[in-house]
């Protein structure tokens, strides 16, 4: 759909004539088309009962690279896989070795303006849910306690042999100990949170195994090539089919478990807006999209249907 063209069945309350008036009026972001696509996104919030997917787009501003960017392309480096991690000590050592490189800077990153934003729309009631594809945890940094992690969190660790989980706080120091000195400033930071190291540099690297069985430590997050738990995504297609509408911030929907979301959604006849900087694989399905930066477009739409 064209974004100067309002999404069918959308209602429109006095507040939200009055807000894409205004909207209009302004030329928001990115000129006059862009204000008409955020007049029609301020009309499908205001009819409330909305469900958020968000992807790695969404948390850029916090300094947290994606993995496509505005091109679509995959940036360098090839993500660690389940039965790589699991099969290698030589995979799970450059693994730690890289993480324990980025964890500092990913665990400075606070939540961003767009974060901020799904906050007060979801505490004003126009967003129910809240389905986050990020490991960062920024949501619920933002006060979205009930946001799913649909691929779980790196503040988290759980032993693949005794099934303990443990903070990552607890894992960094325990990696300090095992290897002084080892971090290098100024190392590229990943999408996951890990940092480009070259083959020498992970060489030495001690990896700390379980505190209570000795096992294998894996982060708490969904490798490629392992399953979304099945009761995880019970719970997310169950906030989707009690939905009014789908909207999707900052994913290119590439991989499946965020886009038969936006699948589900469409095969119920529910609208579908798609907030991202660069074309998604949902975009046919999409009524309304949205190619605007994300942080400025969410704090603009809250702060038009009175979010505070």
């Amino acid at each position: 759909m064209d974004a100067s063209q309002t999404p069918a069945r959308v209602a429109e309350s006095a507040a939200a004539k009055a807000a894409a008036k205004a909207v209009e009026r302004a030329a928001g972001p990115e000129g006059p088309a862009g204000s008409a696509a955020l007049a029609d996104l301020v009309r499908l919030l205001d009819r409330r009962g909305v469900v958020v997917l968000s992807g790695a787009g969404l948390s850029t501003e916090s300094g947290i690279p994606d993995y496509r960017g505005a091109t679509g392309r995959r940036r360098t480096g090839t993500p660690m896989t389940y039965q790589e991690f699991t099969g290698s000590e030589a995979a799970r050592r450059r693994y730690w070795a890289r993480s324990h490189t980025g964890w500092p800077a990913f665990a400075r990153a606070r939540p961003n303006a767009g974060h901020r934003a799904v906050e007060r729309l979801r505490r004003s009631g126009h967003v129910t849910a809240v389905i986050t594809q990020n490991v960062d945890g920024l949501h619920h940094a933002a006060g979205t306690r009930e946001a799913v992690e649909l691929h779980g969190g790196l503040d988290r660790v759980v032993c693949l042999d005794c099934r303990r989980t443990s903070s990552r706080a607890e894992l960094d120091r325990r990696l300090d100990e095992l290897n002084r000195g080892f971090r290098r400033p100024g190392a590229e930071l990943r999408p996951d949170g890990d940092a480009l190291l070259a083959p020498e540099q992970v060489a030495g690297f001690r990896v700390a195994p379980c505190a209570d069985c000795g096992g294998v430590l894996k982060p708490d997050v969904v490798f490629f090539g392992e399953n979304v738990p099945a009761a995880t995504v019970e719970r997310c297609y169950e906030l989707v089919d009690s939905a009014g509408s789908l909207v999707v911030l900052g994913s290119s929907l590439t991989v499946l478990s965020g886009l038969r979301f936006v699948r589900r959604a469409a095969r119920a006849g529910l609208p579908v807006a798609i907030v991202n900087q660069g074309s998604t694989r949902g975009d046919e399905l999409a009524a309304l999209r949205l190619d605007l930066p994300l942080g400025a477009t969410m704090t603009e739409a809250a702060r038009l249907l009175g979010a505070a």
